[in-house]
């Protein structure tokens, strides 16, 4: 077995549509496409699972919780546990891009030119599967998150 036919399998098993292209990409680009992959599934989970728990979550924050009011209110307005998910997903999936625009581009030009250049920034980096750094970093991960959007329910949401 290849590489390319290692990595096709490895992103076939986690579920991607294009599990050639990606696996391609990988070898030819050097690319940490596979790392890049799974952080983003694990991103859309996390993001999912506030449709698809909704009923869980709203009926907790019904009990509750900061927004235990405005969900009570927004229940008794008729919304369903399952429109509070869809607005609740739209807002992780906001802020997940932005978190993800932040590590790839922190300055945000709230400050001046010559703090901004002072100032430390950050990466996610890719490990081996033993846990060792392998000095490739996953960057600009919010340019693929729209692309990885499941058109369906994730499975093994958390």
């Amino acid at each position: 077995m290849t590489d390319i036919d290692k990595l096709t399998g490895l992103f076939e098993a986690l579920g991607a549509d294009d599990a050639p292209g990606w696996a391609d990409s990988e070898v030819e680009e050097n690319i940490p496409q596979l790392a890049r992959y799974r952080f983003l599934r694990n991103v859309w989970q996390d993001i999912d699972a506030w449709s698809s728990a909704a009923p869980d979550w709203v009926e907790g924050y019904r009990k509750e919780g900061l927004a235990g009011g405005a969900v009570e209110r927004a229940v008794r307005l008729g919304l369903t546990p399952g429109e509070l998910g869809e607005i609740a997903r739209e807002v992780a999936k906001e802020t997940a891009f932005g978190l993800l625009r932040s590590l790839a581009e922190p300055a945000d030009g709230d400050l001046p030119p010559e703090v901004e250049e002072q100032l430390p920034g950050w990466c996610v980096a890719e490990l081996s599967p033993q846990g060792e750094p392998t000095g490739r970093i996953l960057d600009a991960l919010y340019e693929d998150l729209d692309e990885l959007e499941p058109q369906g329910p994730v499975e093994g949401v958390r």
